[in-house]
C-alpha cells in the first residue's frame, strides 16, 4: 500500500461499505486466523478439530455520534472469563443451522436482541480461545430501536464504545500479565473505565485488519 493512511479507518460510511463488499454472511467453516497464542509463540496453537465451534455477534447500532459497537460486561460467576468484557455469543447448539444463527441465537438470550433486528453483514474467519473454543464473529447492524434487557445469569452491564475508537490502530495496545506462571501478552484497548482485552479486543483488531489491513509494529 503506497499510502500509509489509505488503510485507516475513514468514517461509518467506509466502514460499512467495506463490510458488505469482504464480510461473507454465510460463512460455514471459518479459517483459524490466530487467537490467544498470537503474541506468545511458545504457546503452540491447539488442533482445530479439538476446539468447540463457537460464535459471537458483533453488533454495530448508529447514534448521532456515530456507529457504535454493543459490548457487554459478564458476572462474576461464569464458568468462562468471569468479569470480563465481551461480545454476545456462544459455543453452537445442535439446533443451530449455522454460525451465524447461533451468534443471534446468543444475542437473544443474552441482550434481548430479536434476529430481525439484526442485519448480518458476515464474517471472517474465526479466533481460537484459551478457553478451548473456536469462535467466529460475525458483524451486525443493528435496528436503532433496540432496548437491551440483559440476561442476568451471563450479563452484568452492557455499554457501547464509538467504532471509530476501537478500528483506530494506536488504540490497539499490548499488554502483558502472569497466567499460570508466566508471561502472557495480549492486546487491549482500554476505553475510559472499560478494559477491553483479550480475546475480545483480539477480534476486535481482526475486524481492523481484514477490512484496512494489519497495521505494521501494532
Amino acid at each position: 500500500m503506497n499510502d500509509p493512511a489509505a488503510g485507516l479507518y475513514s468514517g461509518d460510511s467506509d466502514f460499512l461499505a467495506r463490510a458488505r463488499a469482504r464480510l461473507d454472511p454465510q460463512i460455514a467453516r471459518p479459517d483459524c486466523l490466530g487467537g490467544d497464542h498470537d503474541l506468545n509463540p511458545g504457546h503452540a496453537p491447539s488442533i482445530m478439530e479439538e476446539l468447540r465451534p463457537a460464535a459471537v455477534l458483533c453488533p454495530l447500532i448508529a447514534r448521532p455520534g456515530g456507529l457504535q459497537l454493543i459490548l457487554t460486561t459478564r458476572t462474576a460467576d461464569m464458568p468462562t472469563h468471569a468479569g470480563q468484557i465481551a461480545f454476545p455469543g456462544g459455543g453452537m447448539r445442535a439446533g443451530d443451522a449455522s454460525l451465524a444463527a447461533a451468534a443471534l441465537r446468543e444475542a437473544e438470550e443474552e441482550i434481548g436482541l430479536a434476529p430481525d433486528q439484526v442485519e448480518i453483514l458476515g464474517g471472517f474467519g474465526a479466533f481460537e480461545t484459551i478457553s478451548g473454543f473456536l469462535v467466529a464473529p460475525f458483524i451486525g447492524l443493528v435496528s436503532p430501536g433496540f432496548v437491551p434487557r440483559p440476561d442476568p445469569r451471563e450479563v452484568a452491564d452492557i455499554f457501547e464504545t464509538p467504532l471509530s475508537f476501537l478500528m483506530n490502530p494506536a488504540n490497539h495496545i499490548r499488554h502483558s500479565r502472569e497466567w499460570r506462571g508466566s508471561a502472557r501478552v495480549y492486546y487491549a484497548m482500554p476505553f475510559g473505565a472499560r478494559y477491553i482485552w483479550g480475546a475480545t479486543a483480539r477480534m476486535i483488531k481482526g475486524v481492523h485488519d481484514h477490512l484496512y489491513g494489519a497495521s505494521p509494529g501494532v
